[in-house]
Formats: structure tokens, C-alpha cells, sequence
């Protein structure tokens, strides 16, 4: 059991916990907590560390998917633990999850396998992470097929983006853009219509068709999206409000546009197989 803070791999974990750059080099991010740990697929496992309590409490669940992974518990007294957890009622286990496997943009702009037309997010300079992981959490409800984020967004890998998410960062392709224009006009190459959230957009979100390959541009929480990069986009649309507001927290707003090309798409492959 490690008791100290001072211990190597303590001193790893908090650096991994607070610096992008660590993460990025190792190619990993951290997993907290029981349901992040349950959820985890076998192959991104890659370390585990469980508090003594946690552990004297799962042991059998602890050794089972660690077993599984190919690794071993590595036991924390319950001070050390809280020292390298993110939270301020630690749950006692923390996974060091290796990302998912790279996906292409390529592959992210045309139909899949079943041909399921792409329904893809493209985030530009996004800031809070509790925003991001919301929206990759509700993303994978609606059934968007992947979301590319400006180079310029919060990191997809803080420990608050991962624990938003609960569990969709192990299934939602995510892909980092250097060139959010560039990848717009690739995607008019491929007929995806792309679709810019906008408190000036003319028409009503609902009066458009999702059925087809689309994206959804969604902006900064503070100043929207950047000029230059919703004047790219085929159609501006907005989310109609009554009252004196103005607009919804960008999270919300991704949740309305994502479920209702959602809905129009089961519509829609519910009256294919009825005719």
C-alpha cells in the first residue's frame, strides 16, 4: 500500500491530473469514479489505483477488471487518495485510461458501415469543460456519429471534461481540428450541410432537415461563434425564446439542435421501413 504523497507514482498521478502536456505525452487521461470504472472497455485500462477503503469494500470487482485488463490494483491509503483525486468526496478508484483509437476525418465525413449519414458537432473555442463533456455525453444519446473541436477549445481530457461526459469518452469519436475552416469546406466536398447556432439566424432550428449528413457549429459560451467561421456555414439558425432571454448555456443549446435531428431521423427510418 503506498501512504505517502511523496511516492513516485502519487507525484505522477497529480501531474497527470493538472497538466494537459503530461497527458498529451503519455497519451493518456484519468478516469474517476465507480461508474467510470465499470464502464471502461478492458483495452483502455491501462493502470488502477483504488483507495484502501474502496478496496477492502470492491475488492472482488477491483481484482475481476483489473484482471481482465492485465493489470493489478495498486492500494492507496484513503489520505493519499483524496490527495490525487479531482473530487471533494472521492469514490476510491481511479483508472489511467489509455484514448481511444484514432479515428480519420475522413472516416468521420462519410456514411458508416450501416450507412448512417454523419451527424457531427464542430466545436469552436469552447472554454469550460463541464460544457465539452455535457455535450459529448448528450452527443452520444442523440446519436451523433462525432464531434471535431477547434484546436483552440478546453481540453477534451481535463478530469472535469471526462467526468462531465460519464463514460461517453470511451465511445464518442472526438477529433481536434487545426483549420476549423478548412474542415467546413471539406465537408461541403462530402454534401455534409453544416448549420451555425446563431442569435441572428433567420430561421428556426425546427423548420430545417437533419435527415441528411450535417453539422451543427457551436461557439465560444461567452462571444458565440467567430465571425469567420459561421459566414462559412450553409444555414444560420436560431432556438426561438420567449421572455427576456436571449440564448441558452451552449450545452443546452447543442442538446436541443442534436435531438432534434434525432427525432427527424427515427421519423424518418420509421416511415421507410412502414412503406
Amino acid at each position: 500500500m503506498i501512504t505517502s504523497t511523496a511516492n513516485p507514482k502519487v507525484k505522477r498521478l497529480v501531474t497527470l491530473r493538472k497538466k494537459r502536456r503530461a497527458r498529451d505525452e503519455e497519451q493518456v487521461f484519468l478516469a474517476e469514479g465507480l461508474r467510470m470504472f465499470r464502464e471502461i472497455p478492458g483495452e483502455m485500462l491501462r493502470e488502477l489505483y483504488v483507495s484502501e477503503t474502496f478496496y477492502g469494500r470492491e475488492r472482488e470487482l477491483a481484482d475481476r477488471k483489473a484482471g481482465q485488463a492485465g493489470v493489478r490494483p495498486e492500494i492507496l491509503s484513503d489520505h493519499v487518495f483524496g490527495y490525487v483525486s479531482d473530487t471533494k468526496t472521492p469514490q476510491g478508484v481511479l483508472c489511467v485510461a489509455g484514448r481511444m483509437p484514432g479515428v480519420s476525418r475522413e472516416k468521420l465525413l462519410r456514411p458508416d458501415e450501416s450507412g448512417k449519414m454523419p451527424l457531427l458537432m464542430v466545436l469552436d473555442n469552447l472554454q469550460d469543460p463541464g460544457n465539452l463533456g455535457t455535450i459529448v455525453r448528450t452527443g452520444e444519446g442523440a446519436g451523433v456519429t462525432g464531434i471535431f473541436l477547434g484546436r483552440d477549445c478546453v481540453d477534451l481530457y481535463n478530469p472535469k471534461t471526462i467526468r462531465s461526459t460519464m463514460g461517453s469518452i470511451y465511445r464518442m469519436p472526438c477529433l481536434y481540428v487545426d483549420d476549423v475552416p478548412e474542415l467546413l469546406g471539406q465537408m461541403k466536398q462530402e454534401k455534409i450541410r453544416t448549420f451555425a447556432a446563431h442569435l441572428e439566424g433567420k430561421r428556426a432550428y425546427d423548420e430545417e432537415d437533419y435527415t441528411g449528413g450535417c453539422a451543427f457549429l457551436m461557439g465560444n459560451e461567452g462571444n458565440g461563434l467567430r465571425r469567420e467561421v459561421a459566414e462559412l456555414a450553409d444555414t444560420w439558425i436560431r432556438i426561438p425564446m420567449e421572455g427576456e432571454v436571449e440564448s441558452l448555456n451552449v450545452a443546452i443549446a447543442s442538446t436541443v439542435l442534436m435531438f432534434e435531428a434525432g427525432r427527424q431521423r427515427r421519423i424518418r427510418d420509421k416511415s421507410s421501413i412502414e412503406s
